[in-house]
């Protein structure tokens, strides 16, 4: 799995989490879901996030152009 699949995932998993511990648990995990949607919004600007590291040091290999299909 590549980085950017790997974030995306991630910050699916986050989201839904957050929205399940906010409806179960306390209303203030929404934070973490605005944490979330904010960090996304940033790293769509700069292409860099603060999770790209740990996934790569955790074994995902960076994007190659070979793996994208041309259109």
């Amino acid at each position: 799995m590549t980085v950017e699949r790997g974030l995306r995932a991630l910050a699916g998993i986050v989201v839904l989490l957050s929205l399940a511990l906010a409806h179960w648990v306390s209303p203030y995990w929404l934070w973490l879901t605005a944490f979330a949607g904010v960090n996304l919004l940033q790293s769509a600007f700069t292409n860099w996030c603060p999770a790209m590291p740990i996934l790569r040091v955790c074994g995902f290999r960076q994007n190659n152009t070979s793996d994208t299909v041309s259109r």
